[in-house]
């Protein structure tokens, strides 16, 4: 008889791991704390749009569902910069300017996982069923539910259950885990730019990029010609604006050009929640070999990669791919998960911290327009040898932490480069004079 699975959150994680485990002929129950999110409204204020790239399609492709998925996305071939003064920078991602991340709709996406995982053979879906209990080396659980509390039993765990994960918490309780989360300094808030006339009114190709030194707005495009915009503010600062008279003052004095095309700016600024950014650090990620995390409830990430979901994903087909080679055991799979991702999620963690001060302070910089231009030159002069950070990240699998190393390695081998130019321009310029 098949080990039956329990998979704690039918969030983008959940689902996707429902389908490929069911393709193993695996029975799984997908318990989820909230109603079915297919026949509800979505949380007011807390999409953040996906950023889909590489790392997400090669799941999706794994499972046949990418084209259904991506018939709804928007791609985003670089960054458009929007200054207080002066015109609008476009910044392309790729050197060959032709590859895009694609902007998706989080509830979109993960109506489409469930849709996907509900029609997979030997699949159950459970919703409103809120984890209360767990005892990890049994693998019993208790949910709270309607009807009232309900008990289930299964000989694998596995904890999709996001940032704020029930399942690590349990775990946490039962001293089996630790946990450390450390809070940004920073809240977000969501606005909305709706279609003119039916049509944009920016440009959808592009990722917007309100950079303001210590905070930044962000725009990505909806299949509905709208924009979401998500404000990345301080902690606190959103307090200092409670009346349609400041709120309108401070946008049309810091985002002047936002003012005419938000007109339920007011609105949304005053009603929409204030969410935190956070990472997640979590050791060890499992227990008694039969419960695990993965995804957000693991090693949850700010957003400013856009590498969250694609991370996860990315979780998902390294655990598939560690059941393969254990042969189906699974207190050895999660010990191999674990050694194997741990190490790349430590390294996207960092960069997405590194990638919020780019985008916020740096963007705007002509010396960081500068050394784009001279990185999209190096990779055009030496294609496959010179590969920036953001391309390996959005545009490959290349494991994170090499990605890191290999970055390192491209920069010193740069410096080197450019001091034996000054060396031998100098060396030039001396010999001429004598």
């Amino acid at each position: 008889m098949s080990e039956t699975i329990a998979i704690v959150g039918a969030g983008l994680t959940g689902s996707l791991l429902a389908c490929f485990l069911a393709r193993r002929g695996l029975p799984v129950t997908l318990y989820e704390r909230r109603p079915d999110p297919r026949t509800g409204q979505a949380e007011r204020g807390r999409s953040i749009n996906l950023a889909i790239s590489e790392r997400g399609l090669d799941a999706l492709r794994r499972i046949g569902l990418v084209d259904e998925v991506m018939a709804d996305a928007l791609p985003m071939k670089g960054r458009m910069i929007h200054p207080v003064e002066g015109p609008l920078d476009f910044q392309p991602y790729s050197a060959t300017q032709d590859r895009a991340i694609n902007s998706i709709s989080r509830g979109t996406l993960n109506n489409a996982l469930l849709d996907a995982a509900e029609k997979a053979p030997g699949v159950e879906v459970r919703f409103e069923h809120r984890l209360v209990e767990l005892d990890s080396q049994a693998g019993l659980m208790g949910f709270e539910t309607p009807a009232g509390t309900v008990h289930a039993q299964a000989d694998v765990v596995l904890g999709a259950d996001g940032a704020g994960s029930a399942v690590r918490g349990q775990l946490v309780a039962e001293g089996l885990v630790t946990e450390d989360v450390d809070f940004l300094d920073y809240g977000y808030k969501e606005l909305a730019i709706p279609a003119v006339d039916g049509e944009f009114a920016l440009d959808p190709g592009s990722l917007h990029i309100w950079p303001r030194g210590t905070s930044m707005m962000i725009a990505l495009p909806n299949p509905d010609r709208s924009f979401t915009c998500t404000l990345f503010w301080p902690a606190g600062s959103f307090d200092a604006l409670t009346s349609a008279a400041e709120i309108e003052r401070y946008f049309g004095t810091h985002y002047p050009d936002l003012l005419p095309l938000a007109p339920d700016l007011v609105d949304d600024y005053l009603h929409n929640p204030v969410g935190v950014l956070g990472t997640v650090h979590t050791t060890p990620w499992q227990a008694h070999g039969r419960t695990v995390l993965i995804g957000d409830a693991a090693h949850a990430i700010v957003p400013f990669y856009g590498q969250g979901a694609n991370c996860a994903f990315e979780d998902v087909v390294e655990l598939d791919r560690c059941l393969s080679e254990a042969g189906g055991s699974w207190a050895l799979t999660l010990r191999m998960f674990e050694k194997r991702r741990r190490v790349n999620t430590e390294a996207i963690a960092e960069m997405a911290l590194a990638n919020f001060v780019e985008m916020r302070d740096k963007v705007a910089s002509p010396v960081f327009r500068l050394n784009k231009r001279i990185e999209h030159a190096l990779e055009r002069a030496f294609p496959g040898q010179y590969v920036s950070r953001y391309e390996l990240v959005s545009f490959s699998t290349t494991p994170y932490a090499e990605v890191q190393r290999r970055v390192r390695r491209q920069h010193q081998v740069l410096g080197a480069t450019i001091g034996l130019a000054g060396l031998a321009a100098v060396a030039g310029m001396v010999g001429r004079r004598r």
